[in-house]
Order: structure tokens, then C-alpha cells, then sequence
């Protein structure tokens, strides 16, 4: 089959009209690559797809000295911290991580509660809850404890620029920029 698209042309004494044919074989090309990239697109998503799926069923969580050090490095780029003040963030941080709640009691505690819960045992409940609630109070001491050390080893330019990315919820106590206007 061909397809022929007729043009006009004009000229000033006349008006021709000439054909343009446009070849099956022509038509046909232009659909087989089309193809062609598609379905190379296609087998480039699907790999992307799958590397995503296993490199997120073998990824491991970091350790705690290793938060610590990107804890550090980040605070360290946003206030410029001298290294004397990076080697005490470093052992500020790593004092609270290992005074903080233990993840694995706090496990324990949320299974004790879902058994609770699907049992209806009202004093189960409450003594999961009051576990966790105790656990994270602990945490959350030890990380405001630590967020004060921190502080006390900055510069005034430094707790000057602290204050203004706590505002802003770069770090502190991880409520957020609206917390303190909830009040």
C-alpha cells in the first residue's frame, strides 16, 4: 500500500500540483524503531524496577557510630565546627546513643501491647503503654541532654545560626518548626 499526499504549490501564473510518494517501506521503518525504543525503554525500567526491590531487601540499618559520625558531619557543614568541637559532638552523641531506650525492649513492649490488644486485656494495655511511654520519656531526656551539651560547646555565631536552623527544623528536639507556636 502507498500513501500519497498531494501538495499544492502556487506561482504566480499558474497553480501546479505535483505528488509526493511516501513509500510503505518508509512508513514501516518509522513504526519499527518506534518499537524498537519502547520496548528498550521497558526492559530499561523493568531493570531499574528490580535493582530498586533488592537493593532495598539488602539494605542494613546504619550502626550507631556510623549515625553518630553523619550526625556530625551534617552539623558540621551547617555550623562549621572546628574539629576540637567535632570530636565533642562525636562524644556527646555517642553518650546518648548508648544511654538511649533500648530498641529491643521497646519491641518487646509494642508486642505486648498487640497482644493485649487482640485479647481485649485492659491492664495488659496499660501496662504496655506505661513501658513505652516511660521508654520514649528516657529517649527523649537523653536526646535533649545531649542537644544542651551540644549547644554549650558552640561559638555565639554558632548558637546564633543553631537557633535559627532549629527554628527552621534542621535539628534539636525534632518537633518541628510549629511545635513551639502550638503553645
Amino acid at each position: 500500500m502507498k500513501i500519497v499526499y498531494k501538495l499544492l504549490t502556487y506561482t504566480r501564473n499558474d497553480l501546479r500540483e505535483s505528488s509526493v510518494l511516501i513509500g510503505q517501506e518508509n512508513l514501516s521503518n518509522t513504526m519499527i524503531k518506534s518499537l524498537a525504543n519502547l520496548a528498550i525503554a521497558a526492559a530499561f525500567t523493568t531493570a531499574l524496577v528490580f535493582s530498586q526491590s533488592s537493593d532495598i531487601a539488602t539494605h542494613t540499618r546504619p550502626t550507631p557510630a556510623q549515625m553518630v559520625q553523619k550526625q556530625v558531619q551534617f552539623r558540621t557543614t551547617l555550623l562549621s565546627l572546628t574539629t576540637d568541637q567535632q570530636a565533642q559532638a562525636t562524644t556527646i552523641f555517642t553518650n546518648a546513643s548508648s544511654n538511649s531506650a533500648n530498641h529491643t525492649g521497646m519491641r518487646t513492649a509494642e508486642l505486648a501491647l498487640r497482644t493485649a490488644v487482640q485479647n481485649n486485656d485492659a491492664a495488659g494495655i496499660e501496662q504496655a503503654t506505661t513501658t513505652m511511654g516511660n521508654m520514649h520519656a528516657q529517649e527523649l531526656a537523653s536526646h535533649a541532654k545531649a542537644e544542651a551539651a551540644f549547644y554549650a560547646i558552640l561559638t555565639p555565631d554558632q548558637k546564633t545560626k543553631y537557633t535559627q536552623l532549629e527554628s527552621q527544623g534542621h535539628f534539636g528536639l525534632g518537633f518541628g518548626p510549629g511545635f513551639r507556636g502550638a503553645h
